[in-house]
């Protein structure tokens, strides 16, 4: 064990390596919700889709402050009843959710499922005392906030368009967003970049204290773990996550460039607003309400509603199941570790 290291060298670099690889898969299992508009409404080709929104997801390093990653490194348990053994369990925890729900194509959170790991993985250490329940309430509130929010939005600005191009030719509107969806999907990739990059950043941060490398005093986790968090999930989104695509494109409700648009930017405006915030939001949930918002303003009856009642309810498993799954990961690092 190295000076100043209260876990051994080899086992920081493994878990540090495992988190990175989440990230990688958040990217990948999440790559959907950023390209599945652009795709499915035909403005790109999937593979330029995909390298496309990867660019925008680190863009987003040089626009927000990392108060999401704050959030998750010390807002949602005691940093102090962190060890190796509980990052090993809701690392392990989220990623079998992430796996089990990308095979069978649902449209589940990868944030959810690394903050459920997390509390489960701290409950079968020591209780539920060391859970911070303001940074936990808030986190679960925006399960339902968020897709109602992005709802509204998606909604409205599909609305104020329709509007604005009530005399225009059919043709000429179709033109001229699908340039403007080339926007819309750089912003939300944004959005997603800044919020679900950071996640991982809070875990690592969360295990440097734990190994005494860095002080729960420290403003921000260093800055080779904010750049290696960014490169991680935007090399899994190059990778894409297509069997949830045509979910989240085509099954929920029919779009078209005007409606890829606004699904779009009111997910991206979710998203900013929540990264500015702090809070840890699932953007599964965003642009999924907003795609809801986009197809109701159309015609109720253009929704999915059974589809999305189904995806409503993988949501409200998702962070319980995760918990599960990171509480017995928890009692298997023990074993191994």
């Amino acid at each position: 064990m190295d000076a100043g290291l209260t876990i051994p060298l080899a086992t920081l670099v493994l878990l540090v390596a495992l988190a990175l690889a989440f990230d990688f898969m958040n990217g990948f299992h999440d790559a959907a919700n950023s390209i599945a508009t652009v795709v499915s409404t035909g403005v790109l080709r999937p593979h330029y889709a995909v390298a496309w929104a990867a660019f925008f997801n680190f863009v987003a390093i040089f626009i927000f402050h990392l108060k999401v990653a704050a959030t998750v490194g010390k807002g949602i348990v005691d940093p102090l009843a962190i060890d190796h053994y509980v990052i090993f369990g809701a690392l392990i925890g989220a990623i079998i959710w992430n796996l089990v729900t990308w095979y069978y194509g649902i449209p589940s959170s990868s944030s959810h499922a690394l903050i459920g790991g997390m509390i489960g993985a701290t409950i079968a250490k020591a209780g539920v005392d060391p859970l911070v329940m303001k940074g936990i309430v808030r986190t679960v509130s925006f399960i339902f906030i968020s897709p109602v929010l992005g709802m509204l939005l998606g909604g409205l600005i599909m609305v104020a368009v329709s509007w604005v191009c009530l005399r225009s030719a059919p043709r000429k509107v179709d033109r001229w967003f699908r340039r403007l969806q080339l926007v819309s999907s750089a912003a939300y990739s944004i959005g997603h970049g800044s919020n679900d990059a950071q996640k991982t950043m809070g875990i690592i941060w969360l295990l440097l204290i734990s190994a005494g490398v860095t002080s729960t005093d420290a403003a921000m986790p260093p800055n080779w773990v904010i750049v290696s968090c960014y490169i991680a999930i935007a090399m899994g989104t190059m990778f894409g996550g297509w069997r949830i695509v045509k979910t989240m494109g085509q099954k929920i409700t029919k779009l078209r460039p005007v409606g890829g648009f606004a699904a779009e930017t009111g997910g991206a405006i979710t998203l900013f607003m929540a990264s500015s915030l702090g809070i840890p939001v699932s953007t599964t949930h965003t642009i999924t309400g907003a795609i809801v918002g986009v197809g109701s303003a159309q015609r109720v009856r253009a929704v999915r509603w059974g589809l999305a009642g189904n995806i409503v309810i993988a949501w409200i498993v998702t962070m319980p199941a995760a918990a599960i799954m990171a509480a017995l990961a928890y009692y298997l690092g023990r074993l191994i570790l």
